[in-house]
């Protein structure tokens, strides 16, 4: 019998062993486990590929070791963990460090956010852990709020309540809703939620913070140890600032107010030229949701807006720029729409060849806004403070510079408000992403040959 029961014992090593993946060198393959996340990480779909900063961070890892990457989705960290437990993954990306956890290592934290709760903007203000009482506050399961929200219960009577919805968004909807009382998350999934529902209001942090990280098993410590070295390259070359301003840099820009309208004209106002915008983008390629967040910045989609500096319709052409586009009457959508798009494909092209996108739509964006001419001026006024002009994050600084004297003083094209360019490109920014969340791609129908 005790032969037997050694034997059932190595049988079930032997078989747990067989379920692990070999190291990434071996295979060849780095495998990444990951959730689907509005802030960290989005999914690919048969329209548009994956993104978010811990798609770039664990691509550029692979690439770093000499391997190529594979994602697995989990519904939820703990099955993530578990997933990495059995050895089903090389480490899971965006894990919120859990001190306690004997059996996981953690890479430096590549993310701190403070933690919030979160209510209705309509609802009685809640400032402090006493006004809590009576409430429920509402978590994902096993969200790390939990901790700080049990420490702080037994002084004031509130109850917790886990929530087995899709992310943190889901949850935030809940409340914007109406259809629970508070929620607990992170900052920065709030920063991104509120673009989404305006509704949504911060009530008071709570103590501590968390931060996210890279988990790995005890027994994988070479590869947590290339993972240290890259992501202390990452900070110390500027990647990794780089990479938060790309993906955080523009949330914060558009008030609730202002979102709040976009929200409302995106179901009453746009949906009247959503075809425009679809041809536009066969036209020149962009994302038709783009373009909708670039007319909306520039005009609120009224067809027939003018500034006072003479500028026209849904685009918002300059005289000279429709008839460069060959544009008859510029307060007619249709032209303005198709005008405004081929216009900025233009200047896409224009951008320097090192570019890369999305910097380079960011950068082409800013010079639809302040024209071509300020455009070179302040690529000049980049390198000479030894700025990367093809970079949006290096631009965005310098622009601002076009409004002061020492600067606009030694270029052809004059003075330019570059600051307000800037605002302009992270506006778009934020309608984009909400666009990107409520509308789907514009896929054209390829009709068989008959």
């Amino acid at each position: 019998m005790r032969r037997l029961a050694v034997f059932l014992i190595a049988l079930q090593f032997f078989l747990a062993a067989c379920g692990r993946l070999d190291p990434p060198e071996a295979s060849g393959e780095l495998v990444v486990g990951i959730h689907d996340d509005p802030v960290f990480f989005q999914k690919e779909s048969a329209e548009e590929g994956a993104s978010g900063i811990e798609y770039d961070l664990a691509t550029a890892f692979a690439d770093e070791i000499g391997v190529r990457v594979r994602f697995v989705l989990a519904e939820s960290h703990l099955e993530l963990l578990k997933l990495l437990r059995s050895g089903k993954v090389h480490f899971v990306a965006a894990a919120p460090m859990a001190p306690g956890a004997a059996d996981l290592r953690y890479s430096a934290p590549l993310r701190e956010s403070v933690q919030v709760i979160v209510q209705h903007v309509d609802s009685i203000p809640i400032d402090t852990p006493e006004d809590l009482a009576g409430h429920q506050v509402e978590i994902l399961p096993d969200a790390p709020e939990l901790p700080a929200l049990r420490k702080m219960q037994p002084a004031t009577s509130f109850t917790v309540a886990e929530v087995a919805v899709a992310d943190e968004l889901a949850l935030l909807k809940r409340v914007a809703e109406r259809q629970s009382d508070l929620a607990a998350v992170d900052r920065a999934h709030f920063d991104v939620a509120a673009n989404f529902y305006p509704d949504l209001d911060l009530a008071m942090e709570l103590p501590g913070k968390v931060s996210y990280a890279w988990a790995f098993r005890p027994e994988d410590a070479a590869l947590l140890d290339r993972a240290e070295a890259f992501i202390a390259r990452i900070r110390g070359d500027g990647t990794l600032v780089r990479l938060e301003d790309r993906y955080f840099g523009h949330i914060k820009r558009v008030g609730p107010n202002n979102m709040a309208q976009f929200l409302e004209l995106m179901q009453t106002r746009m949906p009247h030229y959503r075809a425009e915008f679809h041809q536009a983008q066969l036209l020149t390629g962009i994302d038709w949701r783009l373009l909708a967040a670039l007319a909306y910045q520039e005009s609120n989609w009224d067809p027939l807006a003018t500034s006072r500096t003479g500028v026209r319709g849904m685009m918002m052409l300059t005289e000279d720029t429709a008839d460069r586009m060959r544009v008859g009457n510029r307060l007619d959508p249709r032209q303005s729409i198709r005008a405004g798009a081929r216009y900025l494909a233009d200047l896409i092209e224009m951008m320097p060849a090192e570019a890369q996108e999305p910097d380079r739509t960011w950068l082409a964006l800013a010079a639809y806004n302040l024209g071509p001419g300020h455009f070179n001026g302040a690529k000049a006024i980049a390198k000479g403070l030894n700025r990367d002009p093809a970079s949006w994050y290096d631009m965005k600084k310098v622009l601002p510079l076009l409004a002061r004297p020492e600067y606009y003083v030694r270029l052809k094209a004059g003075r330019a408000r570059g600051g307000e360019a800037v605002i302009m490109v992270e506006n778009i920014r934020n309608f984009y992403d909400v666009l990107s969340r409520f509308e789907k791609p514009y896929v054209p129908v390829v009709k068989p040959p008959s």
